[in-house]
């Protein structure tokens, strides 16, 4: 079993203007390694239908098991991705009545609360019901646009909202919950080793050392600023088909790590497990 390779393609020109910080590849990140995928890419792409379009296509050509997008999925115009995904995929834009009903219902409400003036379906908001052909519209409960779910070949697209509560609420309700079925994935654990050392300069022939050991097993140092309080250490992360087989990695890992450390005169002063929170699926109704 190896982990499912994934790719993130995140779009807006407020992103590469530096007007928005791009907090959802962090976001999403944690929770697809803490799942057991491996992140391989994150590109940052312009509201340009040809770039998407092209940027897809070639991640569809390294073949990951998963390719998200995240923004452009909303009612105005420069809101491409979906026409760059339909492009990219050779695959025409298509009017989905599931997508639809879920748009229609969701302004029905907002209207009944007095939170819009109309309920009508207009043409900006039918367009977000607009899906490349063969898609699935995954539930939004948070806004207007349904994320979207899309296989070609073997690998699987997921569009998500560039709102971040939108975006966090569709891939934890409707997209995790159809991962789970579609991907294989491994058990995946990080340690972090605290140490009193300073200057990682010290460190760095040790931790060298103990990365060359144990090939299964990522090893990095982690500096701290000089002249503050913070010391450095190190973090050790593994994947495996089973709790006991990373547990016992990182085990053996963290052993030799110490004896290293050690030699160089370097304190190990604790050690602790850190899992980012999976994707927590709601119970079926």
């Amino acid at each position: 079993m190896s982990a499912p390779l994934v790719e993130l393609l995140t779009i807006g020109n407020e992103i590469l203007a530096g007007d928005v910080l791009d907090t959802n590849s962090h976001w999403l990140c944690r929770k697809l390694v803490a799942a057991g995928c491996r992140v391989t890419r994150i590109t940052v792409l312009p509201d340009e239908l040809a770039t998407i379009a092209e940027a897809l296509r070639a991640a569809l050509a390294r073949e990951p098991a998963l390719i998200l997008t995240c923004g452009g999925l909303g009612p105005t115009a420069d809101d491409l991705t979906l026409a760059a995904v339909a492009a990219g995929l050779g695959r025409p834009l298509v009017e989905m009545p599931a997508a639809y009903a879920m748009i229609r219902d969701f302004y029905a409400e907002l209207h009944r609360r007095g939170e819009v003036a109309a309920a009508d379906m207009t043409a900006a908001r039918a367009k977000m019901a607009r899906l490349p052909a063969g898609a699935e519209p995954l539930a939004n409960r948070v806004g207007a646009a349904p994320g979207v779910l899309i296989r070609a070949g073997a690998t699987w697209i997921a569009a998500l909202p560039g709102v971040p509560a939108e975006m966090k609420a569709i891939f934890e309700e409707s997209l995790w919950p159809r991962l789970e079925a579609i991907l294989t994935r491994e058990v995946w654990a990080e340690r972090v080793i605290h140490t009193n050392c300073r200057d990682e300069s010290v460190m760095a022939p040790a931790v060298d050392r103990v990365a060359a050991a144990h090939p299964d097993v990522y090893v990095k140092s982690r500096a701290q600023v000089y002249g503050g309080e913070a010391t450095d250490f190190v973090t050790l992360a593994a994947r495996g088909a089973s709790e006991a087989e990373v547990r016992a990695r990182l085990d053996a890992a963290e052993r030799t790590l110490r004896a290293e450390l050690t030699q160089v005169g370097i304190e190990v002063t604790g050690s602790a497990e850190t899992r980012p929170e999976t994707p927590h699926c709601p119970p079926a109704r």
